[in-house]
This record gives C-alpha cells, sequence and structure tokens, in this order.
C-alpha cells in the first residue's frame, strides 16, 4: 500500500456515499454501500483487512437495513468543548464540538468539527453492544466523517444520522492504524444491532 492506494480508496468511497445519497430508498443505498465496500475490503491495496482475514473474506457482518434506526436530526447548540486524539501516526489531532444531536430513544451524540487542515464533521458512535459477542467493535464504530466520504448528507437542512451505515474504524481490522474512538458525549445507552458488527465474533 502507498499514498496513492489511500487517495484511490477516498475517491471510491466518496463515490460510494454519492451513490448511497443519490438512490431513493434508503435501503437501496444500504445494500449499494454494503457490496461497495465489501468489494474494497476483498480486493484493494488499501483494504484495512489483514490477509488471514482476506483470504476467502465474503462480506463484512452488516445485518439487513432497518429504518427504525435512521434519524433526520437538529444540531442544536451546546457548551464548547475540546476533545483531543493522541495518536501513533498523526500526533495530536484535535476535535471541537459544534453542536448534539437527539435521536430520542437512543440518546444522543456529540458533533465534532476537525480543527486541523481540511476541517471536516465527525460523528463516532459506541452502544451498549460494542465489545459484546454478536456486537459491534469494543471501542465504537464511526456513523459520519465528511473528511473520509463518509456522509449521508441532510434533509431540509437536518443532518441525516442512520446507524444502519455505522462502521468499524479502520484499527479494528488493523492495529497498525490508529483511530479516534468514541468519548463520553457519543455513547449510547442502548444496544445499535444494525450497521457493521464485530468480524471476530
Amino acid at each position: 500500500m502507498d499514498a496513492f492506494d489511500v487517495v484511490d480508496w477516498r475517491r471510491r468511497t466518496f463515490a460510494i456515499y454519492a451513490d448511497v445519497r443519490a438512490a431513493a430508498d434508503p435501503a437501496d443505498g444500504h445494500a449499494r454501500w454494503v457490496a461497495g465496500r465489501d468489494e474494497l475490503f476483498a480486493g484493494h491495496p488499501a483494504s484495512p483487512l489483514l490477509p488471514d482475514r482476506r483470504a476467502g473474506f465474503t462480506g463484512l457482518p452488516v445485518p439487513a437495513y432497518d429504518p427504525a434506526w435512521r434519524f433526520e436530526v437538529d444540531v442544536t447548540p451546546a457548551e464548547p468543548d475540546e476533545w483531543r486524539v493522541d495518536t501513533g501516526t498523526d500526533g495530536t489531532v484535535v476535535f471541537e464540538r459544534i453542536g448534539v444531536a437527539d435521536l430520542g430513544t437512543p440518546g444522543s451524540l456529540s458533533v465534532w468539527r476537525l480543527t486541523s487542515y481540511g476541517g471536516g464533521v465527525f460523528v463516532p458512535v459506541k452502544d451498549a453492544g460494542s465489545g459484546r459477542p454478536g456486537g459491534s467493535y469494543g471501542g465504537g464504530r464511526y456513523l459520519l466523517d465528511t473528511v473520509k466520504g463518509a456522509d449521508l448528507g441532510s434533509e431540509g437542512g437536518r443532518l441525516v444520522l442512520d446507524l444502519n451505515f455505522a462502521y468499524a474504524p479502520s484499527c479494528a481490522h488493523d492495529p497498525r492504524w490508529a483511530c479516534p474512538l468514541a468519548p463520553a458525549g457519543n455513547l449510547l445507552r442502548v444496544d445499535v444491532p444494525v450497521g457493521e458488527l464485530n468480524l471476530a465474533c
């Protein structure tokens, strides 16, 4: 893998999410997302899957689409907060909280802005099933990461947060990657049984 492999991975990810946003039916968009990511993970040089996982790979564990986990939300103001993530590869990555998205029964999630070059909006999530057998990756998942193309857009000025599209960070597959993991303001009190689940479970 080289720098241009990573660039190509990003381009393809942006294209997958553009295809998802163009789909009239969220379930159809989700099917396109699953197929596109499976193709990347199976054969792309920048795939985070380790070689022993690539052999015989048949797809990421993603349950069928459930519309109950799709939310179109306002981002409401919140007390300013700074989140600093020390990584072994990128130094200290700094985020600032720009608001909170209330999902109702599942809870609320802080919405963060990356303060360094490129900016971007970031929403990680950890739920009650994280780290449990049959659940999601123990460190949590990413729901929105506009720097890397993971963006479902907005509807009428409201942010689309669809937990069916929650995915594990690269460090869930390869420990060489350093990933920001969900802070306290991004913990949901319920089990979220949709999105990418733990490949090891």
